[in-house]
């Protein structure tokens, strides 16, 4: 399997999206514990400085990433399906809002298929698009640094 990923961005008027996916030879749960810790987050992901807050439906977070260092998002958790699909949540719709989707499924080679998806939707956007990073490579460091800590027992 080729550990390199490219991720896709699509853009219309009022919304944006930017998603990656990959196979990771690793189980569900073995990647879940992965998106789900966030006191462990900054050992495996290099697009993540820290996570701040409990990984779970409801509670809000605190990111800090370096793609933006200068910044504190805080996104809450507003989908959580153990070991299947998760989405935090932030922003106000119809304004602006943005919402990251983390989905697994069973591969039919006993793996994981990982999806990622971050969407901003709202009348604001065409308004602060251009001050929005390309989040695409982001997304393909993120995608190959869970699949080396779960391909590599960091799970």
């Amino acid at each position: 399997m080729s550990t390199k990923f490219k991720a896709q961005t699509q853009k219309a008027t009022f919304s944006q999206e930017c998603s990656i996916h990959c196979q990771i030879a690793a189980p569900r749960a073995a990647i879940w514990r992965l998106l789900t810790d966030a006191a462990g987050f900054k050992r495996w992901n290099s697009t993540v400085d820290s996570i701040e807050g409990d990984i779970a439906l409801g509670q809000r977070l605190a990111i800090k990433v370096p793609l933006d260092p200068s910044r504190t998002f805080r996104p809450t958790v507003t989908r959580f399906e153990e070991n299947a699909l998760m989405e935090w949540s932030d922003g106000f719709a119809p304004m602006f809002k943005g919402v990251r989707t983390f989905i697994l499924d069973e591969a039919e080679d006993g793996g994981t298929e990982f999806t990622m998806t971050e969407r901003f939707a709202g009348v604001m956007l065409p308004m602060i698009r251009g001050s929005l990073p390309d989040f695409a490579p982001a997304f393909e460091s993120y995608a190959a640094d869970l699949k080396r800590a779960a391909e590599g027992g960091d799970a």
